[in-house]
This record gives C-alpha cells, sequence and structure tokens, in this order.
C-alpha cells in the first residue's frame, strides 16, 4: 500500500481487537482535524498527509462496519494458559495408556 499508515494495513486491522479499532479511529479523526487546522492557517507542509489520514479512516470504519455486518471475523483472544493445561492432560494421558495396555494383556 503506497499511500496511508503502514500500522493500519488491512491485514493489521484484522489483528485488532474492536476497542483498539475505535481507538485507532479516534485517533486518526484527531490527526485530521490537527491537518485541516495547519493546511487553514498555512503551516502544513505535507499535503499528502490528509489524503492518507482520510483513507485510513475509511478503511477502519470499512472493517468496523464488515465485523458489524459478519464479513469479517473478529479475532479471538489467544489463550496460552488453556494450551499448557491441554498439553498437560494430553502428556498425563499418554503415561496412562501403555499402563492401561499391559493391564489389558
Amino acid at each position: 500500500m503506497a499511500i496511508g499508515t503502514k500500522e493500519l494495513a488491512t491485514s493489521e486491522l484484522d489483528t485488532y481487537e474492536d476497542e483498539r479499532l475505535v481507538e485507532e479511529l479516534r485517533k486518526a479523526k484527531e490527526e485530521l482535524f490537527n491537518l485541516r487546522f495547519q493546511s487553514a492557517t498555512g503551516q502544513l507542509e505535507s499535503h499528502g498527509r490528509i489524503r492518507a489520514v482520510k483513507r485510513d479512516i475509511a478503511r477502519l470504519y470499512t472493517v468496523i462496519r464488515e465485523r458489524e455486518l459478519g464479513i469479517r471475523a473478529t479475532p479471538t483472544p489467544i489463550e496460552a494458559p488453556a494450551k499448557a493445561a491441554k498439553a498437560k492432560k494430553t502428556k498425563k494421558a499418554d503415561a496412562e495408556a501403555p499402563a492401561a495396555q499391559e493391564e489389558a494383556e
């Protein structure tokens, strides 16, 4: 993506929680306000930044709306302790399996 913020690529936005998307949207709107203010006072150096921020805002709105409609999946939280507990149960079950086989013979 040539225009826009690299952190707000669509693949990155897919990993964000809903609250983080809303926070990024708030920050982008605040930045757009500041850029417009700078433009009005003649202090803006990079006019292309306004266009990039507008596109970021549109991208955020699109991802939020797609999640509302169920088109785009909401990321599931990763639970590392639960995976470790499952691994322990598996090891315990594996250790009990040979003992059960010996009793069966």
